[in-house]
């Protein structure tokens, strides 16, 4: 099986390094790329600029509270995009609100998950998202 690509779109160092962490671990090879702001987001999706050359991730973990562009608008942006529409995007934000929630259906993100706060039941997260999104469901080809 080839390497999964996932694009963490993440301002928050602390977060990133639990993520990159908990994906380390597993069977299924993986690589991440991280992106820390919105309108970077979409540049390494667009593949402008200096990310003329990347490879387009299977799989999308976005946090809604981003610089630049939110995660609201990042995720508008993809859904919108037919080249890139069809890749998965989980919301995994620190956000519980309803209205988070609502507007992330909205703008069709494939799910929503609350960050926990602990460390080990954020690793557990993590954990099931891989299991799930990475050998579960059946992505499409590149």
């Amino acid at each position: 099986m080839e390497s999964i690509v996932i694009l963490l779109i993440e301002d928050n160092e602390g977060d990133i390094l639990l993520i990159r962490e908990a994906l380390s671990h597993g069977s299924i090879g993986k690589e991440v790329s991280v992106v820390k702001d919105g309108w970077e987001a979409i540049q390494f999706l667009e593949k402008k600029g200096v990310y003329k050359n990347a490879i387009l991730p299977d799989l999308i973990l976005l946090d809604i509270n981003l610089p630049k562009l939110n995660g609201h608008e990042v995720s508008s942006r993809i859904k919108s995009n037919p080249q890139i529409q069809h890749i998965p995007v989980i919301m995994l934000t620190t956000s519980s609100s309803e209205s988070n929630i609502l507007k992330s259906y909205q703008n069709h993100v494939n799910c929503f998950i609350t960050k926990p706060i602990e460390a080990h039941n954020f690793l557990e997260m993590i954990t099931a998202i891989e299991e799930f999104w990475l050998s579960m469901v059946q992505l499409p080809k590149k």
